[in-house]
C-alpha cells in the first residue's frame, strides 16, 4: 500500500469557500524530556509551492534542511515556542497549542482559514481553522510547517547540547533515548528538562528523598 502523498487539497477547497490566505500549522517536541515545544504556520505562494514538500518524518536530514532553505525563501513563515517552564505549569499538550497560537499570530498578515495537524483546535485560536488527522502527511501547508518546526527546533537543541554536553541533544534533539535517560541518570537534571515528566521528575523526587 503506498503511503499517501501531501496534497493541496484542503488549500484549495478552502479558497474555493473564500479563505484567501490559508496557513497550514503544525508543531514538533511533544515528546523530548528537554528543551521547548515548536511550531510553525506556513502560507503558501499557490503558484510557487516548492517540490518535494512531505511530512519532516518521512524526509533525510539532507532533503529537509534544503527544502527548510526553499520554504523560507518562497512562503509567508513564523516560528513560535512554549518554554520549558510553560510545559510544567500547563502541562504539554496546552503549551503545544499556545505554541500554535503564537506562530499563528506572528505572520506578517494574519491567515483567513488555518489547517492544523491532529484533531483538537488551540482554543485560544480565534480565526476560521479545521483540524486533519495526520496533516502533516495530507496538506502541503501543513507539510512545510512540520519541516519549519523540525528544523528550527533541532537548531535550538544543537545549540543547547553544547552548553549541556553529554546527554547527546545534538543528535537526541531532547527525546528520551537509552543514553539520554543515564545521562540522566548519571548527569543530573538541567534547567532545560520537563520537570512534569515522569523520568526527570523521578530522579528530582529521587535526589530529594536521598538528601532527606
Amino acid at each position: 500500500m503506498t503511503k499517501p502523498t501531501p496534497d493541496f487539497s484542503f488549500e484549495t477547497a478552502a479558497h474555493a469557500r473564500g479563505f484567501l490566505r490559508v496557513a497550514g500549522v503544525d508543531e514538533v517536541g511533544r515528546g523530548p524530556l528537554a528543551g521547548p515545544v515548536t511550531a510553525a504556520a506556513v502560507v503558501l505562494d499557490p503558484t510557487n509551492i516548492p517540490a518535494g514538500l512531505n511530512d519532516s518524518k518521512t524526509l533525510t536530514a539532507k532533503r529537509r534542511d534544503a527544502l527548510y532553505d526553499i520554504i523560507i525563501a518562497s512562503a509567508d513563515i513564523s516560528v513560535a515556542h512554549a518554554t520549558v517552564d510553560e510545559i510544567d505549569e500547563l502541562n504539554i499538550l496546552r503549551a503545544s497549542h499556545l505554541a500554535m497560537e503564537r506562530a499563528v499570530s506572528g505572520l506578517t498578515t494574519p491567515p483567513d482559514h488555518v489547517l492544523i495537524d491532529g484533531n483538537m483546535t488551540p482554543r485560544g485560536l480565534t480565526l476560521s481553522a479545521e483540524t486533519i488527522v495526520k496533516g502533516d502527511a495530507r496538506s502541503l501547508s501543513i507539510s512545510a510547517a512540520s519541516i519549519i518546526a523540525k528544523i528550527t527546533r533541532d537548531r535550538i537543541m544543537v545549540d543547547l547540547a553544547q552548553q549541556f554536553p553529554g546527554y547527546g541533544w545534538e543528535t537526541n534533539a531532547g527525546y528520551p533515548s537509552k543514553s539520554h535517560r543515564l545521562a540522566l541518570q548519571n548527569l543530573g537534571v538541567t534547567p532545560h528538562h520537563r520537570r512534569s515528566f515522569k523520568p526527570v521528575h523521578n530522579i528530582l523526587y529521587q535526589d530529594k528523598y536521598i538528601s532527606d
